[in-house]
């Protein structure tokens, strides 16, 4: 599916958008995405990640700070196919994926620092909808996150270009 906008003519035209620092691979099937932000905060396991694909995701992007920890994949195959079936655009991980065949086939925007092969321990841990920060920026819920090939922005309201 094709967008109306580039993360470069939003950055133009919306110079105080935030930028998130390069840190982060494609790994979905979709590789430009937008949408209202969702957060977690939760390190190994993804516990609080099956939660929330299970829900209503329509225009949503969840964003999962994992620490940066790449020991244990905070996404795979199920979660990401539940996150489709239930309308979410995509989900941005300060951590690592698995199954990285089978999501790169998904209509499902995915970003992460790297795949891992080991799945986490679900030990019912995290946080959820609290503000959290990496890649020199911080995501709070409710702000909007646009992320493309070219990065990922965040910015506090809906952006638009002009016709």
């Amino acid at each position: 599916m094709q967008t109306k906008w580039t993360t470069p003519d939003l950055c133009d035209a919306y110079p105080e958008a935030n930028v998130v620092e390069p840190l982060f691979r494609d790994f979905g099937g979709k590789h430009a995405f937008a949408g209202q932000i969702v957060t977690i905060r939760c390190r190994e396991d993804n516990s609080r990640v099956r939660e929330q694909v299970e829900s209503e995701g329509t225009g949503k992007v969840l964003v999962v700070d994992g620490g940066g920890s790449l020991r244990h994949a905070l996404l795979g195959d199920m979660l990401a196919e539940k996150a489709v079936a239930n309308g979410w655009s995509g989900i941005v991980i300060n951590g690592g994926v698995r199954d990285v065949e089978v999501i790169a086939n998904l209509p499902l925007g995915v970003k992460a620092l790297g795949a891992t092969p080991r799945k986490t321990d679900k030990r019912g841990l995290g946080e959820v909808d609290i503000p959290v920060r990496f890649g020199g920026v911080s995501f709070v819920p409710g702000h909007w996150l646009y992320a493309d090939a070219n990065g990922v922005i965040v910015a506090e309201v809906e952006l638009t270009l002009p016709a």
